[in-house]
């Protein structure tokens, strides 16, 4: 009761000092009590220790992941050489904050952690690995938001949380996503793909696979479709009625959170998110799936993302 209690004080005097801050003169020695309440209040709200840095007027917090043993190519790497989640926050001159991070992800950790993020209203903005021959693998999720400075709080805790539930579910991470099959044969029927993506696709031993092109520009002036790797794709294999998906979306930028959000709502899973090229008008993003269930859910999944993309695809 008594650090509950404790915990509601802060947050009073957190959501306190956020409102002066918000209305305040931007006068350095004046702010210096507010800032320092409301960094105190992120303290509370994630659970997490930070620092200041006066010269690039960032708060930082971190959170090392000492709570799974992690080797890279053989050596027990310590939470100091890369396996420290941080989040850093940094006043929005428009009002509020601006938040960025990075968290340190295991396997089983990624797309309940993403979610969580996307139903908190953070943008996921890159998912990749920093290591090879690790184990267990390590990704990292890399999120960025401006708003009110409790409500970036609040979602960095809920992540953190997300963490701590499923570690504590299973101390050791996952090496399966607990629905994938073998299956001894594929038998995909591919006419029901076709007519809810609404493209024709490439048939092999009974597998099925639909492309759509994107176009951008390059720096050369020559313009990259599909042929050129601009594109989005899915392959399906095993049953109609449990099969696996995996693929590639290319997406615009402004299209990237929406596209995480309806494949996550699809039950998909998001493996990587990143960049193809450099110097291309338009920017195009890439992000990675994979996924399991009926076909036709599946399909209808991706249907969802590619009704959002505003161009015009090129089969």
């Amino acid at each position: 009761m008594k650090k509950c209690f404790a915990f509601e004080i802060a947050m009073i005097a957190f959501i306190f000092s956020i409102q002066n801050l918000a209305f305040a003169e931007p006068s350095p020695k004046d702010s210096i009590p507010q800032q320092q309440n409301v960094y105190q209040g992120i303290e509370e709200i994630t659970g997490l220790k930070g620092t200041w840095n006066d010269d690039k007027t960032v708060f930082k917090v971190t959170h090392p992941r000492s709570d799974v043993k992690v080797s890279v190519d053989g050596w027990q790497i310590p939470p100091f050489m890369g396996l420290t989640s941080w989040v850093g926050f940094q006043k929005n001159p428009k009002g509020g904050m601006m938040v960025m991070g990075d968290f340190v992800l295991f396997q089983d950790e990624v797309n309940p952690a993403m979610t969580v993020a996307l139903e908190n209203d953070l943008d996921v903005t890159a998912l990749h690995n920093h290591f090879f021959y690790d184990e267990p693998k390590v990704y990292f999720m890399h999120i960025v938001r401006e708003g009110n400075p409790e409500n970036l709080a609040l979602a960095i805790r809920k992540i953190l949380d997300k963490i701590k539930e499923i570690r504590q579910k299973n101390p050791e991470p996952l090496k399966t996503f607990g629905l994938t099959h073998n299956p001894e044969k594929n038998s995909i029927t591919p006419k029901t793909i076709e007519a809810i993506l609404r493209v024709k696709g490439l048939s092999k031993d009974g597998m099925f696979k639909a492309v759509i092109g994107r176009n951008t520009t390059m720096p050369c002036n020559c313009e990259a479709g599909k042929d050129m790797g601009v594109n989005t794709w899915a392959a399906f294999a095993g049953a109609d009625d449990h099969a696996i998906v995996d693929g590639d979306v290319a997406v615009l930028e402004s299209e990237l959170q929406p596209t995480l959000k309806l494949l996550r709502k699809s039950n998909i899973n998001i493996v990587a998110i990143h960049h193809h090229m450099e110097g291309e008008v338009t920017r195009i993003l890439f992000l990675h799936y994979w996924g399991i269930g009926s076909t036709t859910d599946l399909a209808q999944g991706l249907r969802s993302v590619i009704d959002i993309q505003h161009v015009t695809n090129k089969p």
